[in-house]
């Protein structure tokens, strides 16, 4: 199956350093994204239903970047949390990339819309 590249965009009215937060400590990811996470240095070991999938940080740039990058995941694959402010309204632009096999695409789309419902309900927008 084919992979591909999947990048979202969304608006929020959270600064970039709250946002930054909930992509790096624990107490914040289990608040939208994971069960269960615990981190040691750069490893991340996300926890959904009790399974758990280990992740590392290979690029972080504080309050701007986060990316991690799946230890079992394909060699030139991440998953990307990118913030910035529109010079215009003010409001934080969040870009997300992550990848998925072809067929899977609209899935992966939903997950993430759904991820950042519950992002915004917990950052106040």
């Amino acid at each position: 199956m084919k992979r591909v590249t999947l990048e979202l965009e969304f608006i929020f009215r959270a600064s970039p350093t709250i946002l930054y937060k909930f992509f790096t400590t624990p107490s914040c990811l289990i608040r939208w994204f994971c069960d269960e996470v615990d981190i040691t240095g750069n490893e991340y070991n996300f926890i959904w239903s009790g399974a758990g999938e280990m992740a590392n940080i290979i690029d972080d740039i504080e309050d701007e970047r986060v990316r991690f990058k799946w230890e079992d995941g394909e060699e030139d694959e991440y998953f990307e949390f990118r913030m910035s402010k529109s010079p215009v309204t003010g409001e934080t632009i969040l870009e997300i990339t992550d990848y998925c096999d072809e067929d899977e695409l609209d899935d992966q789309r939903q997950l993430w819309e759904s991820q950042m419902k519950m992002l915004r309900q917990e950052t106040g927008g």
